[in-house]
């Protein structure tokens, strides 16, 4: 079948938006109609080519959206025609099929992955999809594809947060929003969202901050001590991937807490340096992997939470796009022009 999709043909410069053509479904491929993608940092990486040369050029992007299932390969059980699902780029459960490869007018061979987002129609892997509630938000549903899982597995299974522990949050974008969500449900105290954007701040006040700093001209150490006491915070997530702020949220970190690394500095950027000899006692550094989540697992618990009204997305989703706008999008996303998360509508946007 023929639809459009967002196209990275080249590093460092805007998406095409094209149409393309997939062929026949193989073993273990599922064909969603995707209703809306989020935009993750992780796409901005591949853009700037942040682990180096692309040697998959022309390729297609994204890997959360809410979808509709149309069709399903041979071997494929977990889901079916007719089923809403999250996509995500999280093993879950089924089979992992072969990845897509898809053709246009210029391209003999458009490159894929187990999932991609940016496109009205796409063909995934079996376990990068997770059914939902028919009538479930498709705009919820696209966040849980990357970054509210993501956010859950960090506090959970990365940090171990406990009730009453401080905790400090660098870069409060979609990942860092519902860090601090979460981080004020499970009685964390205190919560410190740290930016250089002031309405990424102000939200995160909403979200359950009890504390914010601009980081811009600011000492952040000191600031996080003056609130926490001088030994410093329990628990500290790094999201941005800036050497320079690794470094501080190691040196903010309690002698025997624990420090995350959800970011990841680019190939060519100055890597970190620390005096390592606390981490031979109690002190953890660690990065983390989509907070080791597990999306058949994870994506359920979530919904229940919804629905039972104690997880919310109000303002999490900040500006509202097109296919066609979809390089609005990035930019956007890209500058912090953007609060929250910056969705594309495959189908009509709803009324912001």
């Amino acid at each position: 079948m023929k639809f459009r999709a967002a196209i990275l043909t080249e590093l460092k410069q805007p998406l095409v938006v094209e149409e393309i053509e997939s062929g026949p479904l193989r073993f273990g491929q599922v064909l969603v109609k995707i209703h809306c993608s989020g935009i993750c940092g992780a796409q901005i990486n591949e853009i700037e080519g942040a682990k180096g040369p692309d040697k998959f050029l022309p390729h297609l992007l994204g890997h959360e959206a809410t979808a509709t299932v149309q069709d399903v390969g041979e071997g494929v059980t977990s889901v079916k025609p007719g089923d809403r699902v999250v996509c995500h780029w999280r093993k879950g459960a089924g089979l992992q099929g072969p990845v897509a490869a898809y053709t246009s007018k210029r391209f003999p061979k458009i490159n894929s992955g187990w999932v991609t987002t940016f496109s009205e129609y796409s063909v995934i892997s079996e376990n990068r999809c997770t059914r939902i509630p028919t009538d479930f938000d498709a705009e919820a549903g696209a966040l849980f594809g990357c970054a509210v899982t993501t956010a859950m597995g960090v506090l959970n299974n990365n940090a171990k947060l406990g009730i009453g522990e401080s905790i400090v949050i660098l870069g409060t974008g979609g990942v860092g929003l519902n860090l601090v969500q979460f981080a004020a449900m499970v009685g964390a105290h205190p919560i410190i969202g740290v930016d250089l954007h002031d309405h990424k701040l102000e939200l995160a006040r909403k979200m359950g901050a009890t504390h914010t700093i601009n980081g811009r001209g600011t000492n952040v150490i000191e600031e996080v001590r003056k609130i926490v006491g001088a030994t410093g915070a329990d628990v500290v997530i790094e999201n941005t991937g800036i050497a320079d702020l690794i470094e501080q949220a190691y040196e903010m970190t309690a002698s025997q807490g624990r420090v995350i690394l959800v970011g990841v500095p680019t190939k060519s950027a100055r890597h970190p340096s620390f005096y390592t000899l606390p981490l031979h006692f109690k002190k953890v550094l660690t990065g983390s992997e989509g907070g080791d989540c597990r999306p058949d697992v994870d994506i359920p618990k979530l919904v229940r939470l919804c629905q039972a009204g104690k997880l919310k997305f109000d303002g999490l989703v900040s500006k509202r796009y097109r296919l066609d706008e979809i390089n609005e999008a990035i930019s956007d996303l890209k500058q912090g022009r953007a609060a929250g998360r910056c969705i594309v509508w495959m189908d009509e946007p709803p009324k912001a």
